[in-house]
């Protein structure tokens, strides 16, 4: 079985670790047992789930540097306790009487105000997470506090998220509904976003409906299948759907070397960086970003054999001691006979 990444659509009602778990079994015949997938999703939410097959899951830690984009639509005027219209309702008004009396002045809502108000949450923000969400507290998920009707006894505290860009789409000022896309950072609850634009506005916004359309480089056209389509496969027609592992890799940039070194590096060990051709800059936005070995996101780069362009791992660009040392090898050892040495 050979490892990569699967690209599902995840339907409504279904979480990210059921599709997982469907994956798992359909994989299981042929002896998987590493299977996760790139990023939560509601139930309620629709969209793009990256699953990491077999030696896929190690770069998993990499996806932490993916941006991710939704569209969103939403609806004014109402507030539930999960933040979507899934949820228990708290408060509600009609829109007649929200668009007369509500908005930045209390005197009425304007389709500038709605604007404004989404536009104000491009760049850096700080959010609260919804209490029916996946971070832990105490040790436990705040979902499962909240679905057992348990307050949580300390403060939940706000989290620094990025939105790279958020555009409107749509603005329907006879319905209070809209739509927007936007793009951010790993962590970003857009249901936060339209619960805190109702805020801004002073009538409330709850989610209506949400898909992932992209994480990083992975886009919503290249989900060929459904977690639902997932049930009725067999393992070998999974496989032939697999993308590489590197395809998932493109902040970093790319490194080449020779053959006789490539085979020095399947075994884990470092290459001079006279040895090795570069022939892509890692992406200076990761910058600063470390991974959980320590080492600066901004020297590590894809590596490839030269004469078949096979890809070997990651490499991690040592500039003190002049070397690429491995970061994770995905190439299996050849078999060069008894000589090994190199």
């Amino acid at each position: 079985m050979k490892d990569g990444i699967l690209v599902l659509y995840k339907p409504q009602e279904w979480t990210s670790s059921d599709c997982v778990a469907v994956c798992r079994r359909a994989l299981g015949v042929k002896g998987v047992k590493k299977v996760g997938h790139g990023g939560t999703l509601d139930p309620m939410a629709t969209g793009v789930l990256p699953v990491f097959v077999g030696q896929a899951t190690r770069i998993m830690e990499y996806m932490e540097l993916d941006s991710k984009t939704y569209v969103c639509c939403a609806k004014l005027g109402i507030t539930t306790d999960t933040l979507d219209i899934w949820g228990e309702v708290i408060s509600e008004q009609s829109w007649e009487e929200v668009r007369a009396t509500c908005g930045p002045s209390g005197s009425g809502i304007t389709k500038a105000d709605l604007l404004e108000a989404i536009a104000s949450f491009e760049g850096e923000i700080e959010q609260v997470p919804p209490k029916y969400s996946a971070v832990r507290i105490n040790g436990k998920r705040l979902y499962d506090y909240a679905y057992k009707g348990r307050e949580i006894d300390i403060e939940i505290k706000p989290r620094k998220a990025f939105v790279h860009r958020i555009s409107v789409m749509n603005v329907d000022m006879e319905t209070g509904q809209f739509a927007f896309e936007v793009e951010c950072s790993k962590g970003t609850y857009i249901r936060t976003i339209c619960s805190d634009i109702g805020e801004k506005l002073g009538c409330g916004c709850v989610m209506t409906a949400l898909e992932r359309t992209a994480v990083g480089p992975i886009s919503v056209e290249q989900a060929r299948v459904s977690a639902e389509d997932v049930k009725n496969m067999d393992s070998g027609e999974l496989e032939s759907l697999l993308l590489p592992v590197d395809n998932a890799l493109v902040h970093f940039g790319k490194a080449v070397m020779p053959a006789e070194r490539a085979e020095y590096f399947r075994m884990g060990n470092s290459i001079w960086l006279t040895q090795i051709k570069i022939e892509e800059e890692t992406d200076p936005a990761v910058a600063g970003l470390k991974n959980a070995r320590g080492r600066d996101y901004s020297l590590i780069y894809r590596v490839y054999e030269e004469e078949t362009g096979s890809f070997l791992g990651t490499g991690y660009m040592d500039l003190e001691e002049g070397r690429l040392k491995a970061d994770k090898v995905f190439a299996a050892r050849r078999n060069m006979g008894t000589d090994d040495s190199i």
